[in-house]
């Protein structure tokens, strides 16, 4: 990808792994995360991929491909959705909004190409096209809870963590949800005016955001996920899967985890020892005693919490148990997905 413009900002240090080539941060981190949390701040969100579907069958044809109600999505709402495997594991996650002649998908870094590929071989005989338009379009975040209005650019509002639609939750409900007191929406403009869109707002980089996201119990493609997740296991029924709505690829696994088992493995909230100042690594594998269940998926350090983690554990894992991470670090978890 082309190095963001706002990389040129003060301060700027460029960030690894999944948030490659744009700002971790700009000096403050904690500074940033408060600024963030109270509105006053925007992050530099240019590594997203964006896709866009036009044609009169866009909504229809997306609403059979993937795991959302997405027909009568109407203009400037926001809804989120999964593309699965045939057998069910979660491939990419859709923000998706509509603009009432476009439909704009925002995407995880890298991920764009292949997505819109898969959608291109899928079009057959209806009126849809597709396109990655990643280069000439970029995405900002903001705390911010309001949809696009018209005449402003098109813009997703995150549903998280709200029961949309006919779903299911395997997580607290909205109004006991940690998540609920997170505002987040991501807004796409063309990439000569990013600059000019974050206008003399502060920036705060992704740390600062991927902090108020573990916070939130927030689950992220290529973070929370691998090859083998399914969206039970992460709580992403609840805004990003509707179980009634028909057929789509992997949808008879929703359906029998759903109404028949449980999810083998589940999600879960971890407070860190932050006495050695350390945090561990991404993939740090945890231990029950002198065995392994699971691993950290996401970490980060929040300006209230301390040091904060999700990670994906064997289901059933003690959820009382204190766990050990990456051989010394002590984490007392939070339950999210029950055993």
């Amino acid at each position: 990808m082309t190095a963001s413009p706002l990389l040129q900002a003060p301060g700027a240090v460029v960030g690894e792994g999944l948030d490659a080539g744009v700002a971790a941060h700009y000096g403050d981190p904690m500074r940033e995360q408060r600024l963030l949390s109270e509105g006053l701040a925007v992050v530099d969100l240019s590594h997203r991929g964006v896709v866009t579907v036009s044609g009169p069958d866009r909504l229809s044809w997306l609403h059979s491909l993937t795991s959302q109600q997405l027909t009568d999505l109407p203009p400037r709402t926001s809804a989120e959705s999964l593309v699965l495997s045939p057998k069910g594991k979660v491939e990419h996650a859709l923000h998706v909004v509509d603009d009432g002649e476009r439909t704009w998908l925002t995407v995880e870094p890298g991920t764009a190409p292949d997505l819109a590929a898969w959608l291109d071989s899928m079009r057959f005989m209806l009126r849809v096209e597709v396109e990655d338009v990643s280069d000439r379009y970029a995405v900002l975040g903001e705390s911010v809870d309001r949809e696009g209005r018209e005449g402003e650019p098109p813009t997703w509002l995150d549903p998280w963590p709200r029961v949309v639609g006919d779903t299911a939750t395997y997580g607290p409900p909205p109004e006991e949800h940690p998540g609920s007191a997170r505002r987040w929406r991501e807004v796409i403009v063309p990439v000569e005016e990013v600059t000019a869109a974050v206008g003399d707002r502060e920036l705060a980089g992704t740390w600062a955001a991927e902090a108020l996201r573990v916070a939130a119990w927030r689950p992220r493609l290529g973070a929370e996920t691998d090859h083998r997740t399914i969206a039970h296991e992460v709580d992403w029924l609840r805004t990003a899967v509707h179980l009634h709505k028909g057929c789509y690829r992997g949808q008879e696994t929703i359906a029998r985890v759903h109404n028949l088992g449980r999810p083998p493995r589940r999600i879960a909230f971890l407070h860190l020892d932050g006495s050695g100042h350390v945090l561990p690594d991404v993939g740090a594998e945890i231990r029950l005693g002198e065995k392994a269940v699971g691993r950290i998926t996401s970490r980060a350090r929040h300006h209230e919490d301390g040091p904060i983690a999700l990670a994906v554990l064997k289901r059933n894992t003690d959820s009382g148990a204190d766990l050990l991470v990456d051989g010394d670090i002590a984490a007392a978890q939070t339950e999210i997905v029950p055993r």
